[in-house]
């Protein structure tokens, strides 16, 4: 019982730090992946609805403008199974060009030297300068999912040129992507108008 009791009060005393920890993570993180931006606001996305608080089905997005409330971008979360465990990521989606413009990784446990190379290869990360993800002509999918290629088969703008020795973890991030912005990006279409005027929105 006393073991019992000791696991629940550890595993509750960290809840809040851990999630304090994340917070502060994705702060960071937004304006790194929107380094244009200045502002953020918080917002949930579902098929109808662009809401500022959380209801059931709704995806977290935190649109980022200037100091002239001039949307410089959305940034999400994405998530997908790497080598070792879970691998998470923020990516900010550029809407005037339709692509995302950078990824920044929250949460790994990668093999160091290898599988960690997806948060600090240069070459891989350029993937993500202009990361094509626009939508198909009916507005409900990407018109090209995103993939990773081996490396140095780079050949369209939606694919990302894999990282060598660290085919699953550079794969993983294709899947986190892909699996988003399939989901996010049709959804968010019928918002971005009030989002890039940041008004009507309570």
């Amino acid at each position: 019982m006393l073991s019992g009791f000791l696991v629940v009060f550890v595993f509750h005393s960290t809840l809040e730090p851990i999630a304090k920890n994340k917070r502060e993570l994705i702060e960071k993180s937004i304006f790194q992946v929107i380094p244009e931006g200045e502002i953020r606001r918080d917002f949930f996305v579902t098929d109808h609805a662009l809401l500022t608080e959380k209801q059931e089905d709704s995806i977290p997005i935190y649109a980022v403008y200037d100091k002239k409330s001039q949307l410089k971008g959305i940034a999400a979360e994405a998530a997908a199974q790497g080598y070792a465990d879970m691998i998470r990521l923020l990516y900010g989606y550029n809407p005037n060009c339709q692509c995302i413009i950078g990824i920044s990784v929250i949460k790994m446990a990668e093999t160091p030297g290898l599988g960690d190379k997806i948060s600090k290869d240069k070459h891989f990360l350029q993937n993500f300068i202009a990361l094509e993800s626009k939508l198909n002509t009916e507005g409900n999918a990407i018109a090209h999912p995103i993939i990773t290629v081996k490396h140095g088969n780079k050949t369209a703008p939606w694919q990302i040129d894999g990282i060598s020795g660290a085919t699953v973890s550079s794969n993983a991030v294709g899947k986190a992507l892909n699996d988003s912005v399939q989901i996010l990006l049709p959804r968010l279409q019928a918002h971005l108008e009030k989002l890039k005027t940041n008004q009507g929105i309570p």
